[in-house]
Parts: C-alpha cells; structure tokens; sequence
C-alpha cells in the first residue's frame, strides 16, 4: 500500500501527496491544483508532509518539468537551505549556561537585517569584508560580473557583504545534542539579497512573457521560461550562481561558528567529523523514470538512495539527520521541516513572549517579541511530519538543540 495520497487533477497531471497524520490546508490543495495543470510537468506532482501555501507553487513541493520552468516556484531565497556538522565536543564540554556561547557566535556572524539592506546594515559586513569571506568572494566573483553584464537590474549592492551572513525569519544557527551526547553544528540560511534580486526580477520577466505570448494561467506567479529562450538560459545560469553563492554562505558561517565555540569554550573545536551540507529551495537536471527533467524542490530536500539531508524542526522542538531511500514516487525526495500551519501574521496574533519562553524552555536563545513568528506552534508535529514520510527517509541522528541563533 503506498504511503501517499493521490488526487486526480482535471486536466492535468495527478499529485502524489505524504500528508497522512499531518495538517493540509484546502489552500494548499487549490495550489497544487494549478501547478499540476501546466502542459509541461512530468509525470506528478510529489508533495512533502510540511506543504502549506507559498507564492504560486505550495512550500513542500517537488516539481518535474520538461521545456519549462516557473521562477516563482524556485522562490526568491535561491539555494536556501542547511549545513549540519558533527564535532569532537560532548555534552558534558559545554558549561551549565550558554549565554556566552551564543553571543560569540552573534558577535562572529551578522545576522538580522537593518536599513534595508543598505550599508548600515548590521545584517553584512560593516567596513571591509574580513579575509576569509574576501577570499570565498573570489571564487564567485568572475561569474556574478557575467551575469550582472547580461542583466544590469538583477545587481544587487551588496552581495559580498552579504557573504557569511545569516539573514531574517526562519535562518538560524544552533548548537545541538545527539542521541549519543555528542554536539553537532547546524545552521539554515540562503542566498541573500543577490538571490532575492535573481528570483525577483526573473519572476516579473517570466510574467511579462506570458503577456507577450498571450498565456492565460490560473495564477500569476505560475509564469514560466520556455527552453530554448534566452531567458530561460539566463535564468538557469542566474540560478546555479546563486545556489553555488548560498552553500559557500553556509560553509562560511559553519567555519566561523566553529571557531566563535572554539573561543567561547576555550579549547579547540573540530567540526568534520560528519556533515551535510543540501540545498531544499533550488532547481537541478535529474533523471527520473528514464526521463532528462528539471526537478525543482520548493522546501524540499533531495533523498537519493543512501543520501544524507537535514529535516529541522522548530526553536524548541528537534530536528534529524536523514538518510534517503531513493523513493522513486516522491522524485528521490523528502520534506524540508516541519512546514508552518500559521502566517508569520496569525502567531504574532495568538502568542505571547511568555508564550515563546514556554516553549523554548532549555534552550538559549532570544525569547523577544520580534521571534513569536517563529515559535513551536507555528509548525506541525515534527514526529507526525516524519512519520509521514517513513518511506522516504531513515533517521540517522536525532538532534535537540540547545543554542539557537536568529535574526
């Protein structure tokens, strides 16, 4: 019996859907129902037990295309997604309180966002970029000149003092604890203003294509490139770049917050024990059922036969280290985390700072008005979410987190 629910999509291609045991927002549905209605997808929609509602194309979805692609279902945090590492540290290394741990770390990464993005910002590198972060600069440089040269509007300001930086919203750094007691290093970020400008501004050229070409969609945000046009060669070049600029952000950070432990701690700290570094908002060339496609995981993470990925869940809830099963009906996939049943709007509503406190309890962290959009139960059950999706991943390390950074 297969583990997924299917739903028969009137002129389009059926959805196949890991949600059992989980929330499913009828939103959700009539999303999924659009997508899965454009004349280029594949075979299926596969859809991750965290969906919810996204712009255009659901958060949770695998989408596999052939002579198209949507931008807007890529996103405009190109390339977001998380790094996790295991340490030579044990529990019984870290002090009682974790204060001075976590300020470390905020002190080595910027995080947060100020004068929108300008050179106030105390989310990037005030000054001259320090040189570990010129020197990963470097080997992105050269084809950020081409891309810009070719698309002068996609330029944004700042996207070397963004380099190493962790952004706003759900973005974190945290210090968990394993099953067996030892410390790993986690963190979730993207590619930044650059990669919002990329997704942003090849999102409105995808718009203005249908008006040129006449395409009726039920959505907007579902306009596509068609293969074969400059834009969309373009746009897969744009793309790449970005999703090369969000992992070196990752690998950046990591090394930066090994060494902010390392001081806090007094010792040294070595971080490459085991660690995986994925990708869950990007666009990749795959082959499935026998077949050269565009597979776009929007909050989804690849879990090819004996893959590792990161299935985070909430502040204060944990998150797992997974090994894929190459799941051929999910597209060799999996879910990205738990998946949000409330707008950032509504938690803000319902919850309080007492509330976040609560919920956070063991964990140093900010327990602030500005960070009740991100508590606990925002998101789904992470144990339903991953007992959904049994046939997709096996769970390789358990992880509680018990620092956690955010913006």
């Amino acid at each position: 019996m297969a583990n997924y629910e299917t739903f028969d999509i009137p002129g389009g291609k059926h959805v196949k859907a890991w949600i059992r045991g989980v929330p499913f927002d009828e939103k959700a549905r009539v999303q999924l129902t659009n997508l899965a209605q454009l004349p280029f997808v594949h075979s299926h929609v596969a859809v991750m037990p965290d969906v919810h509602v996204g712009i255009g194309a659901t958060v949770g979805s695998v989408i596999a295309t052939r002579g198209a692609i949507v931008p807007a279902a890529v996103g405009v945090d190109i390339g977001c997604g998380m790094v996790a590492a295991r340490t030579d540290l044990r529990a019984e290394d870290l002090p009682d309180h974790l204060l001075g741990v976590r300020t470390a770390i905020e002190a080595a990464i910027p995080h947060g966002r100020s004068d929108f993005g300008g050179r106030a910002d105390k989310g990037g590198w005030a000054g001259g970029l320090p040189a570990d972060v010129a020197a990963a600069w470097k080997g992105l440089a050269e084809r950020h000149t081409v891309i810009t040269d070719k698309h002068p509007k996609v330029k944004h300001p700042r996207p070397a003092g963004q380099l190493g930086t962790l952004g706003t919203g759900n973005h974190f750094i945290e210090l968990c604890l394993d099953e067996n007691g030892d410390v790993w290093i986690m963190l979730h970020s993207g590619s930044r203003g650059q990669g919002n400008a990329i997704g942003t501004y090849f999102i409105e050229l995808a718009r203005q294509e249908m008006k040129r070409w006449f395409v009726n969609l039920p959505d907007r945000d579902l306009a596509y490139l068609s293969e074969g046009s400059t834009y969309f060669a373009d746009y897969l070049e744009a793309v790449g770049w970005a999703q090369e600029y969000a992992r070196t952000n990752r690998d950046v950070m990591l090394a930066r917050t090994v060494a902010a432990v390392a001081t806090a701690l007094g010792r040294p700290v070595n971080a490459t024990m085991e660690a995986v570094n994925c990708h869950h908002n990007y666009v990749a060339r795959e082959q499935h059922y026998g077949t050269n496609l565009l597979v776009t995981r929007k909050g989804a993470v690849r879990a090819g036969e004996g893959e590792l990925g990161i299935i985070p869940g909430s502040m204060g809830a944990k998150s797992f280290i997974v090994r894929g099963k190459g799941n051929p009906e999910s597209f060799c996939s999996c879910s990205h985390g738990a998946g949000r049943t409330l707008s950032r709007t509504e938690a803000k509503k319902r919850y309080t700072v007492e509330d976040q406190v609560r919920a956070t309890a063991g964990v140093e962290c900010r327990k602030d008005a500005d960070v009740i959009d991100e508590i606990p139960m925002a998101y789904k059950d992470i144990d339903a979410v991953m007992a959904a999706q049994a046939d997709l991943v096996d769970i390789v390390h358990t992880l509680r987190q018990v620092v956690c950074v955010k913006g």
